[in-house]
């Protein structure tokens, strides 16, 4: 019988998701708050996208070097720096939106500095990824990374889950600087548990030039057909069928449940996500990991489908539900698919080219997202957004049969 909890039995795991609980909690709040509030402030569909955008690009355009850091630098340190730069963007965030200090500011400079603070943070991400996945890497045996998965990810939905619930609730029965102190509050908390991960010391020390290392991660990635496939099959059914920045529209407009409503809209997502999560603990799906990723984006794409033509809310949190499951499974498979096949001194690097494809797919989806919206609409934009989630799900199955019959022991490097 496998041993649900094998992951958590060692410390220094056991501190990493405490940690990422209290960030992801803050991040997502103020994710779900701020995309609201400029939503209220502007009602404009467009600016909803670019808001994820603007978070994406600096995020992409410096991964790579902020995976080559990761490899040459002590892990710990780096994320206490990652965490307080995040905490003091949140700070200016919470205090430009005050009452008392908006009478000094116009809306339109306010959204330029909202943007400015995302743009920030978008650069902070770029650090942030490859430092988490090899802290994560290395607090754990190779023998327990799937198990790992399942509790990183719980934990991580778990402040999916509860941040956008909150946040939600905080929001609209208290105003955004209520909703922005207990932000600050939750990252100051991430920061001072993160102080208490030990140290994780360099394993790679450059022996050419930066530009060649770089070059080294993203060969190896390109070379490996099942990563590539992977990161690939995730990027185009992240891209076309990211309907969250649309979320707002469909809490104030279509559904008309305002801010708790949109609240709870995020936290379904999450919710589905975390009890799959849990399942997996038990019941892994890598027996045969590739047929149930494909099957896992195909129930995310129908999902998608069903909620963008339901009209009723109670319908919608359902299909946000299973939405999120189906992801879950994806995360959980493709995250070890991942850590299977890259090797320790170039996890940083790795980590940071899958970041490219993978991490910040959702803002350029949500950009996507928005965009459609504003040429065809919001209904039509998610219906389309999932029937092209399926069709790249049915061009992978024609490319990839021969991966369909493989178990967790056929997943090497070789590949």
């Amino acid at each position: 019988m496998s041993d649900s909890f094998a992951a958590l039995r060692y410390r220094d795991f056991r501190v990493y998701i405490g940690t990422r609980l209290f960030f992801t909690f803050a991040y997502q709040m103020q994710t779900v708050i701020t995309g609201f509030y400029i939503y209220h402030l502007t009602e404009s569909v467009f600016l909803l996208g670019l808001f994820g955008l603007f978070e994406a690009v600096p995020a992409i355009t410096i991964a790579l070097y902020g995976g080559y850091i990761a490899d040459k630098s002590e892990k710990r340190k780096m994320l206490l720096w990652i965490y307080t730069a995040v905490l003091l963007c949140s700070l200016v965030l919470l205090c430009v939106t005050m009452t008392s200090v908006q009478v000094f500011i116009s809306t339109a400079v306010l959204i330029k500095i909202i943007f400015f603070l995302v743009f920030c943070n978008g650069i902070a991400r770029a650090f942030l990824g490859p430092a988490n996945f090899t802290i994560y890497t290395e607090s754990l045996p190779k023998e327990a990374y799937a198990n790992g998965n399942s509790w990183n990810s719980t934990i991580r939905q778990a402040g999916s889950i509860l941040g956008p619930a909150v946040g939600g609730i905080v929001y609209g029965y208290f105003g955004i600087t209520a909703a922005l102190v207990l932000i600050v509050l939750f990252i100051l908390m991430a920061l001072i548990t993160a102080c208490f991960l030990k140290k994780y010391p360099p394993v790679f020390t450059p022996k050419e030039n930066f530009w060649k290392s770089l070059a080294g991660g993203i060969q190896f990635v390109f070379r490996n057909k099942m990563m590539l496939g992977a990161m690939s099959l995730d990027l185009f059914a992240v891209f076309f069928g990211g309907f969250v920045a649309l979320l707002p529209v469909f809490a104030n407009d279509i559904l008309k449940v305002g801010p708790q409503g949109l609240g709870l809209m995020r936290a379904s997502t999450s919710a589905g996500a975390i009890l799959v999560m849990l399942l997996m603990t038990k019941y892994s799906p890598m027996h045969k990991p590739w047929r149930n990723l494909l099957l896992a984006i195909t129930g995310f794409g129908l999902s998608i489908i069903c909620f963008g033509i339901s009209k009723n809310f109670y319908l919608s949190l359902f299909l946000l539900f299973a939405s999120g499951g189906f992801d879950s499974v994806n995360m959980l498979i493709r995250g070890t698919i991942m850590q299977l096949l890259t090797p320790d001194t170039m996890r940083g690097r790795v980590s940071a080219v899958t970041s490219m494809f993978i991490d910040s797919s959702n803002e350029i989806g949500d950009f996507e997202s928005g965009t459609v919206a504003g040429l065809i609409g919001t209904v039509p934009a998610v219906v389309v957004g999932g029937c092209i989630t399926l069709t790249v799900v049915g061009i992978t199955y024609c490319k990839t049969k021969k991966y369909m019959s493989f178990s967790i022991g056929d997943i090497h490097p070789e590949i």
